[in-house]
């Protein structure tokens, strides 16, 4: 960490809140390692014992009390440590999956991890599935190595793909970030040679660079100290350049086998439901995601979609509590439009409750990084190192 940029102390995220793909359901926070790009890095919550923020029990109280909660949304767990890095943490997942399960959620639950599956968390996954829960693991799987993703047992990582596949848990494999060191073609090969045989898909996404997080991860990537702060932490996320330009060759390898840079696209291929949040038809859609054709046919047949109106916007916007901001409404192309902004959470829960297109300019109060939303697009960096 550059000696500049002041150690952070803790700053600890709602149980509850909304990310642009997902709600994110947060009862325990803190992570005990330390990954170089983290976005928690400066929040003070790497390198930390992990702290119970809520209960099980009070966890699933929050979430159906929440006025994001929906009956449609994914569920991220545990976004703000690692479920399985210590053993209260993984204690503290297990008796919420049960919890989950016995409440009868019908909402598909995501985790996301590098650490070791026990056999105590694959016999509760087991279990939770057949008594219906939807259970989807994101296994995170960049490439990159322990200077990098400090205190990850790597071989570990990796033999989480096949205990979860013998099992019958659906993985995504979270391929990100990309930086220069794990976007060479024998870091690509390693990877994809492995999670292919045992993931659904894999979503490639860029580094995501929140607000203030450029100066923090120049030591990873220094050619980002040649990019404008804004431009860099104003992005939907950061590519190196010939790792972007790799993405398109991939099937010939690789085959049908899917390949997403939209998450949400991953999330509706595994839950074989056609997209919700307007994809279809895009550049990403067109040119980057290499989809199935089966998934392209369902996202065109498409599904009844809930009826919207500016009676129905103004009671959602009231239960979220924002207010006091004019916006306009296209219903020919389903695209709610704020004049001034409004915080990334609210305007990501509009958009996944009803479906729609919502679009506002990034609020400088928000710590997340940006998304579709506010209009952010990719950002890429050309590297000078033969690869």
């Amino acid at each position: 960490m550059p000696k500049s940029i002041p150690l952070a102390s803790r700053f600890y995220e709602p149980v509850v809140d909304q990310h642009e793909s997902w709600i994110a359901v947060n009862p325990r926070q803190g992570c005990p390692k330390n990954c170089g790009y983290c976005y928690l890095k400066d929040r003070g919550q790497t390198l930390v014992k992990p702290v119970e923020v809520a209960t099980p029990k009070d966890t699933v109280a929050q979430l159906l009390a929440s006025p994001y909660y929906h009956r449609d949304a994914v569920l991220a767990l545990y976004t703000c440590t690692d479920a399985l890095a210590t053993p209260p943490n993984r204690a503290h997942l297990i008796k919420l999956l049960h919890a989950l399960a016995a409440e009868c959620i019908p909402n598909p639950v995501c985790l996301i991890t590098k650490c070791a599956f026990t056999p105590e968390v694959l016999t509760c996954l087991e279990t939770v599935q057949r008594k219906g829960l939807r259970v989807i693991v994101y296994l995170s799987y960049s490439g990159l190595g322990p200077d990098v993703e400090q205190g990850i047992d790597h071989d570990a990582l990796r033999a989480n793909f096949p205990a979860l596949h013998h099992i019958g848990t659906p993985v995504i494999h979270y391929w990100r970030p990309f930086l220069p060191t794990n976007s060479t073609p024998e870091a690509v090969t390693r990877v994809l040679d492995h999670v292919t045989q045992y993931a659904r898909c894999s979503v490639a996404i860029g580094l995501k660079v929140k607000p203030g997080g450029h100066e923090l991860l120049t030591g990873l990537w220094p050619e980002l100290a040649d990019n404008a702060k804004d431009d860099v932490e104003r992005a939907s996320s950061v590519w190196p350049e010939q790792m972007r330009a790799m993405l398109p060759h991939l099937p010939d390898t690789y085959g049908d086998y899917p390949i997403y840079e939209t998450n949400t696209c991953a999330l509706s291929y595994v839950l074989d439901q056609p997209d919700r949040f307007h994809i279809l038809g895009s550049t990403v859609c067109e040119k980057q995601n290499h989809c199935p054709a089966a998934q392209r046919a369902l996202c065109e047949r498409g599904e009844s979609a809930p009826p919207v109106n500016e009676n129905t916007i103004t009671a959602h916007l009231e239960k979220l509590g924002v207010t006091q901001v004019r916006w306009s409404w296209d219903p020919a192309s389903k695209t709610l439009t704020f004049l001034a902004p409004i915080p990334t959470a609210p305007a990501n829960n509009l958009a996944q409750t009803l479906r729609i297109r919502v679009r506002t300019a990034a609020n400088a109060s928000d710590h997340y990084w940006t998304g579709k939303v506010t209009g952010s697009v990719p950002l890429m960096i050309p590297d000078n190192r033969d690869i």
